[in-house]
């Protein structure tokens, strides 16, 4: 069987590695970004002098040889799904018994006058760090960053790393705030502050002005900024151009079942550009993050390969990092409050520490946790989540989680003073099953 795989990301080469390990099939990959598979969450670490590309590369470029993957670099130009064929750029003509669609994002523009001139990008395509330093070399003293996302805090700190100036424009009251609640969103933002970059709230971009290249920007309220540089880091949309070209079926993204499969039997879609057509309770259908990406790599792999294996969403789970915080969650963290959802919350004196857990009100059954400069160990927090623990039986049973406590900081007395001032209950050890040797030993320290 002839296997095709458009997009060479974490969801595409992930397909292409399992459906080898798993047939003989003969496989291709066609990417037009690059010619060999990297870790495109790595491009800031590149800007930032950590790694060099090669690093970034997911396997050595022997590996896809060896493994008798075909790699194509080239740009598709159609999806014939009637006669299983695709038509590249340079007119060659490929056809596939099973397609593979993992196309990824799209960086999302919104019509702003100057959004095409040169120096003005965003951060998701190799070509895009590509243009940074350029631009860098061209002799950038100020970039503006439009947007408050992930992508966006990772674009001001490429220039910050750099010594460029950043300013930072959001429209919401706080840095991320569409999913952070609000103390997070605020202690982030204040972060942001501390590290030098000039972050304006409740501001919008209006204009981006220049003749040859950009050269400063205008802001709704009509104040300017000189720049030479603007990253328009406003999120994605999933890159459904081909798919949609065809004929499959496609919402905002390529619509697939919980087989991968899109409207076409012979054609899956995965990583950021699918969107499920059913969800579970809290999930969203398109959720556009690395893990997810391998995961429906793997599962597309297995049913291409006769597994009757389906895609499930596990615990949600994402991480991040802002400047020196760590960022992690799992679950449900609405960042409002919700009818029959609750939360504990420490933060520490200094503001840049946040430990929550939500659970519900009925049940008492932890359903998230949002860790700001805090670590905790991921397979004990999805299991908490997954088997939905009450959350009395997890603040006494918080050393289980703790990362390392050898050389990280403990935070659990906190988290239990908390739990005492908000329901008036002092937790001391419980003689029932159920209970770990790492809350007994963690009880007899809180008690010391």
């Amino acid at each position: 069987m002839n296997i095709v795989i458009i997009g060479n990301g974490i969801a595409g080469a992930t397909a292409a590695r399992y459906i080898r390990k798993w047939s003989d099939h003969q496989i291709t990959m066609i990417s037009n970004e690059s010619d060999y598979p990297f870790s495109r969450t790595a491009l800031m670490y590149i800007f930032m002098g950590h790694m060099k590309f090669e690093h970034t590369k997911l396997y050595e470029d022997g590996f896809w040889k060896k493994n008798r993957i075909d790699l194509v670099t080239a740009n598709v130009e159609s999806i014939l799904k009637d006669e299983q064929m695709l038509t590249l750029s340079s007119g060659k003509i490929i056809s596939y018994d099973k397609l593979i669609i993992a196309t990824g994002s799209m960086p999302n523009k919104f019509g702003w006058p100057g959004q095409d001139l040169p120096g003005v990008h965003s951060l998701y395509h190799l070509s895009d760090l590509n243009a940074m330093e350029a631009s860098y070399a061209q002799g950038v003293k100020h970039a503006v960053v439009v947007g408050g996302g992930l992508i966006g805090i990772e674009m001001a700190e490429m220039w910050h790393s750099r010594h460029v100036g950043v300013t930072m424009l959001v429209r919401e009251n706080n840095f991320w705030d569409i999913v952070l609640p609000e103390e997070e969103a605020t202690m982030i933002s204040e972060h942001i502050r501390k590290n030098g970059i000039d972050l304006r709230l409740k501001t919008e971009l209006g204009e981006i002005h220049g003749d040859e290249r950009v050269n400063k920007i205008t802001q709704k309220d009509g104040q300017t900024i000189d720049c030479q540089f603007v990253g328009l880091t406003v999120g994605v949309s999933p890159n459904i151009l081909l798919a949609k070209a065809s004929g499959i079926d496609v919402g905002r993204g390529i619509l697939v079942n919980n087989t991968l499969r899109t409207s076409d039997e012979n054609i899956y879609a995965i990583g950021d550009c699918a969107e499920l057509k059913t969800t579970m309770t809290g999930r969203r259908s398109i959720e556009a993050v690395w893990y997810v990406g391998r995961m429906m790599g793997q599962i597309a792999a297995a049913q291409i390969c006769g597994k009757d294996i389906d895609y499930t969403q596990d615990v949600w789970y994402n991480s991040a990092k802002f400047f020196d915080i760590e960022y992690q969650v799992y679950g449900q963290v609405p960042n409002t409050s919700i009818d029959g959802i609750d939360h504990l919350m420490w933060m520490d004196k200094s503001k840049e520490k946040i430990v929550r857990l939500v659970f519900d009100i009925e049940t008492r059954a932890l359903i998230g946790i949002n860790l700001l400069g805090v670590r905790m160990r991921s397979e004990v927090c999805t299991a908490w989540i997954k088997h939905k623990v009450p959350i009395d039986k997890v603040i006494m049973d918080l050393g289980a989680a703790n990362f390392d406590p050898e050389f990280f900081d403990r935070y659990e007395r906190y988290l239990v003073e908390a739990y005492r001032q908000k329901f008036g209950v002092t937790l001391t050890q419980k003689k029932e099953r159920g209970i770990s040797f790492a809350a007994t030993v963690f009880n007899k320290l809180i008690r010391s």
